[in-house]
């Protein structure tokens, strides 16, 4: 039942980027330009992103376990410390060059798209990269 939910949860979330222009990079690099030529359609995307996982987050957070039987897991975590500043620079410079990010690229992928083939091969490097660097050590 849980990977029933899981396929129908990513699938709309995959349409919902597809709708939304999310998978789009031209669109997501013109939303970050700033400077240029910006577009802000994406930021009522964003906008309406919020709006409706807040009521969904609130909820969570009052519950143990969701709807699917599995334990409810929200991040803890209240420190910025700098591997969170760090991630966030390295997660902000991929998105701003590629136009992706780890979703809207698998979307993306299941399209077809080189481009994203390219991103999701270099984030796949970078998560195993993390996990080795991050990895416990065993006392010698």
């Amino acid at each position: 039942m849980q990977a029933l939910i899981a396929l129908v949860a990513g699938l709309l979330f995959g349409i919902g980027l597809l709708m939304s222009g999310m998978a789009n990079p031209t669109k997501v690099v013109g939303f970050l330009d700033l400077a240029g030529n910006w577009d802000p359609s994406l930021a009522l995307v964003m906008a309406g992103a919020i709006g409706a996982a807040l009521p969904a987050f609130t909820l969570a957070k009052a519950r143990r376990q969701c709807w699917a039987g599995c334990d409810v897991a929200l991040p803890t975590a209240t420190r910025i410390d700098a591997p969170l500043l760090l991630g966030s620079l390295a997660f902000g410079v991929g998105w701003g060059l590629a136009g992706y990010c780890p979703g809207p690229a698998l979307v993306s992928l299941t399209m077809g798209s080189m481009t994203a083939v390219v991103f999701v091969a270099a984030m796949i490097a970078g998560m195993a990269i993390h996990a080795l660097l991050t990895r416990p050590r065993s006392p010698a």
